[in-house]
């Protein structure tokens, strides 16, 4: 079950679903499980990030009110036929935390070191970009390159969470791009400066397009990896390489900050990355999460 955010023709926010009838309109199929089980208390549904929130974001929910509305009507006026906008899977994460060096061959492209325990930076939610969306770089920064990334969204407020019970506060999987503006960090780094303005550039983010479940992915470091320029293989590794797993980097991190639903954690990039420029555009695939697509275009001069 792939779970996605979108704008309908008429600008109205929904959930999608992708299932074998094709993708359906969540948002409203949910409207209709509430009347079947007469739970009007429920709130609406018109994000993902409600639903994560909420603590409904499940496979397992998806198939009861999936089954329970196909046992008392027909689902065809739910597929969704017209077209709509693709919407990132969150609308507004008080984060965005990301992993700095996380695979060994990626560190060692850069002439970097694999740091002594995870190394956070944070880009800003400015810079989330939907699937489909427009990587805009902007004239004058130099180098922009990309970073393909498995992506996680906290499901579970939580701090100080022991890494045994660390998976419990992820809520799903999607792909992101840390779309980087290479010679901007550079000089940034040897000023001794953070890297916040290379990372947060406007559609540095982008993210998308599905969100799967954590119940439905139940081994996210065993995912293979690939991403394309203009159809050119440009990086391709595995989760399984990562230094720092998925339980190691939370319990960290939540030492220190309070993770709330909603947020979003990047969790590192393999080798192979190389520079964008305007015309390309930017294929980033994870095996079970999907292909996130991007094209790059040029911002305009001052």
């Amino acid at each position: 079950m792939k779970a996605f955010s979108y704008l309908t023709a008429k600008g109205e926010p929904c959930i999608g679903i992708e299932t074998g009838d094709g993708l359906l309109n969540f948002t409203r199929l949910w409207h209709y499980f509430k009347e079947i089980k007469n739970f009007p208390q429920a709130p609406d549904l018109p994000f993902l990030q409600l639903m994560v929130e909420l603590d409904y974001f499940s496979g397992e929910t998806f198939d009861q009110v999936l089954a329970a509305v196909r046992e008392v009507r027909s689902l065809d006026d739910l597929i969704i036929r017209e077209p709509f906008t693709w919407q990132v899977p969150m609308q507004r994460p008080t984060k965005i935390l990301c992993l700095g060096r996380n695979y060994r061959a990626h560190a060692a492209e850069l002439d970097n070191t694999v740091p002594e325990s995870p190394m956070y930076f944070a880009k800003v939610p400015s810079s989330l970009l939907p699937h489909q969306g427009a990587i805009c770089i902007p004239a004058g920064i130099g180098r922009v390159d990309h970073e393909l990334e498995l992506a996680l969204v906290i499901g579970k407020r939580g701090a100080r969470i022991p890494a045994e019970k660390a998976m419990e506060h992820v809520a799903g999987y999607t792909i992101a791009n840390d779309v980087t503006a290479r010679e901007m960090q550079r000089e940034e780094q040897k000023k001794g400066k953070p890297w916040t303005l290379a990372k947060g550039i406007d559609t540095f983010c982008p993210i998308g397009p599905w969100l799967i479940p954590a119940d439905l992915l139940p081994d996210p470091h065993r995912l293979a990896m690939e991403l394309k320029v203009d159809g050119e293989v440009r990086q391709k590794g595995n989760t399984g390489e990562m230094v720092y797993k998925i339980p190691e980097l939370i319990a960290y991190i939540s030492r220190y900050m309070t993770l709330e639903p909603g947020d979003i954690l990047l969790t590192g990039t393999p080798e192979g990355v190389s520079p964008l420029q305007p015309g390309n555009r930017v294929e980033c695939s994870i095996e079970g999460l999907g292909t996130l697509e991007n094209l790059v275009i040029s911002g305009k001069g001052e």
